[in-house]
């Protein structure tokens, strides 16, 4: 039996941040490992530690952003099916008071119409949730990777000198 989508929502919510803490773990020790290693004098670990660091809290952020997006899609997706069901419900209920084939045709013409029109717009919507919270998270990996190549300019020139 499938999982309502409530609980798979949960089930992503709590992998994810399982994954986040796993990721921000990680990060701290390769933080200690890098620190305690013994480097050629002419290179500063320390700008090469505080950007991973920036890297990881950035990709963090996304993948929160972009899990936060998913879930407000499910909620979406889960409200229209409870009022599709219920719209359903309520045109069964007006059809079968209908007796005239001529006058129940017509209506179900119109039901049909406005099915698909709601269809359309609920899909155009979904779209449009799903493709800002994309745009969010990738705004923010782009972001992040031109002040990372940014800082690998400056490290370049610093070790030049």
């Amino acid at each position: 039996m499938a999982k309502p989508a409530e609980t798979m929502v949960k089930e992503a919510t709590a992998a994810t941040n399982t994954a986040f803490e796993a990721a921000q773990k990680m990060g701290a020790q390769f933080t200690q490992m890098f620190s305690q290693m013994k480097m050629p004098s002419m290179i500063d670990i320390e700008p090469l530690l505080a950007a991973q660091r920036k890297n990881i809290e950035v990709l963090t952020a996304a993948n929160k952003v972009a899990m936060e997006g998913a879930q407000a899609v499910a909620r979406r997706h889960m409200e229209i099916v409870q009022h599709a069901v219920a719209e359903m419900t309520e045109t069964m209920r007006a059809m079968s008071t209908t007796t005239d084939p001529a006058a129940r045709a017509t209506k179900q013409a119109e039901l049909l119409k406005s099915a698909y029109e709601k269809a359309v717009a609920n899909l155009q919507e979904i779209s449009d949730m799903i493709q800002k919270a994309n745009g969010e998270a990738v705004g923010m990996l782009n972001h992040r990777f031109t002040e990372a190549m940014d800082e690998v300019k400056t490290l370049i020139a610093k070790t030049k000198a």
